[in-house]
């Protein structure tokens, strides 16, 4: 457990993983706490990142025929009100305004915990015919649910997300949006965060506030723990009943809208920052990194400007190849005052995929020192320090195999961490010991699931897709099981 050069200390990750967390997201400079509790700051790093995975996703929510919008954040109470299953679910975390210029406000206004409200009220006000549908709306937006207990990215009082809402003419189609989302979130996750997850249909307990079936993503996370990552609901009628958002359907008859509602918050850059990173700090797949390769010169007081000018040869060449549609980003860290050792233990706390070393010889010899952020291992290319071009090296490619390594590493802990057992008391072991998820039988009802959760802190996570075989029972109540279910403690 060494030191870095400016007594920085991150806790082992293998010794505590919650508190290597922390230290790694104040000490990589991504998020600091701001003075109101349970609220963060995103430092320009962190937000850098988060632009990046902001993007990737918007772009498919895009591509799959969604259009953004903007929302307002103020709810009044008696609209709250009109969807009662809604803010029964919600009540405890609502955060009210009561107070506007000085007087006491007519009406308390809520700060969204959601926008399912506010836009059924527009719905109801737009919506006409049946070839106005569907609508397929997307916001990027901030809430604010007034949490416990609270973590950067992963559970604060404020957060950023998208969350997605769509009104549809026939049920079908609403249930084939809320799939399709779903899906799209499982690739997100896999494809562009390299973090693998379990996706499938929740139990009623732990569905959103009033929709008729959620589905979710999770991850696991080093401790065992899992994360909802990202959900998708079928809403059914129920938010158009009660927000009167109907249309005139093809046979003349008025009927109401079937809805949905999607969304994924900076919650999965947390699952991604504690799933990927090491004892050194973070790793961070390439198509989120804001930083792909960091040069550092190797220098004496002589030659210093010799050999900085040709690292900025050397990014510039960098530069001209492209990586998933952009330029390849390259830091010079051409600092004064900082040894080249302090520079390494820099870039690496910050999950830099790749470190690039220059010295003087390496001109000579027109090569440079390429260094992996996974491995740690050290290659020599070849360098053209006139062009800055690389010889016999894609870094294009590079990048693509460091993701997938990620992706693939992230894949194998954790089927490596589905677990299943032969009664309830291997159950709870699993679960006390923080050794993932549990695939168990379950009866589907929610009195064995709160039972489960009173004793163990474990709830259903997600439906596995297979079913029980005919006469299986119950891990825990000895009755005909319904379902294949993971289960986990969860954040």
């Amino acid at each position: 457990m060494a030191k870095n050069d400016d007594k920085r200390f991150i806790t082992p990750k293998s010794e505590n993983p919650s508190q290597w967390y922390t230290d790694v997201i104040l000490q990589a400079e991504l998020a600091d706490y701001s003075p109101v509790r349970g609220c963060q700051v995103y430092r320009p790093y962190g937000f850098a990142i988060w632009e990046k995975l902001k993007k990737l996703l918007n772009d498919r929510i895009i591509a799959t025929g969604h259009e953004n919008t903007y929302y307002p954040m103020f709810i009044p109470k008696s609209l709250l009100d009109r969807e009662a299953e809604h803010v029964e679910g919600f009540a405890p975390e609502v955060a009210w305004v009561t107070k506007g210029g000085g007087k006491d406000l007519d009406e308390p206004l809520a700060i969204r915990p959601t926008s399912e409200v506010i836009i059924g009220v527009m719905w109801a006000k737009w919506l006409q015919s049946y070839r106005d549908l569907p609508y397929l709306h997307n916001q990027w937006a901030n809430v604010v649910r007034w949490e416990k207990a609270t973590r950067p990215f992963l559970r604060t009082l404020e957060f950023l997300w998208q969350e997605g809402h769509t009104a549809h003419a026939y049920e079908q189609e609403a249930r084939e949006e809320t799939a399709r989302m779903l899906e799209q979130y499982s690739q997100f996750a896999c494809e562009d965060l390299s973090l693998h997850v379990l996706n499938g249909i929740k139990s009623d307990s732990e569905k959103f506030a009033g929709a008729v079936e959620t589905w979710g993503i999770e991850a696991m996370m080093p401790d065992g723990k899992a994360l909802q990552s990202g959900t998708s609901h079928f809403l059914g009628q129920n938010f158009a009943k009660a927000y009167d958002v109907k249309f005139l359907a093809e046979d003349n008859t008025e009927q109401f809208a079937w809805t949905t509602s999607w969304g994924v918050s900076h919650r999965i850059m947390g699952g991604m920052l504690m799933v990927h990173g090491d004892d050194k700090g973070l790793i961070l797949p390439p198509k989120v990194a804001p930083i792909h390769i960091a040069i550092v010169p190797i220098t004496r007081g002589d030659n210093t400007d010799e050999v900085v000018a040709a690292c900025q040869k050397l990014a510039a060449g960098l530069r001209r190849e492209s990586y998933n549609g952009e330029a390849i980003s390259v830091k010079v860290d051409d600092r004064d005052g900082f040894r080249p050792g302090y520079k390494f233990a820099h870039w690496e706390l910050r999950g830099v995929p790749f470190r690039m070393e220059v010295g003087p010889r390496d001109i000579e010899e027109n090569v440079a020192i390429l260094v992996d952020r996974i491995s740690g291992e050290k290659r020599k290319v070849d360098v053209n320090y006139e062009t800055g071009s690389i010889g016999g090296v894609s870094i294009a490619k590079e990048l693509d195999e460091f993701q997938a390594q990620l992706y693939e590493r992230s894949r194998s802990e954790v089927e490596s961490r589905i677990i299943e057992v032969a009664s309830y008391d291997e159950f709870k072991d699993v679960i006390s010991s923080g050794r993932g998820f549990v695939l168990a039988p379950w009866d589907g009802k929610a009195s064995t699931e709160a039972r489960v959760k009173e004793e163990t802190s474990a709830t259903t996570r997600v439906m596995a897709p297979q079913k029980p075989d005919n006469g299986v029972k119950c891990l825990f109540s000895g009755d005909v099981a319904q379902y294949m279910a993971y289960f986990a403690s969860s954040y």
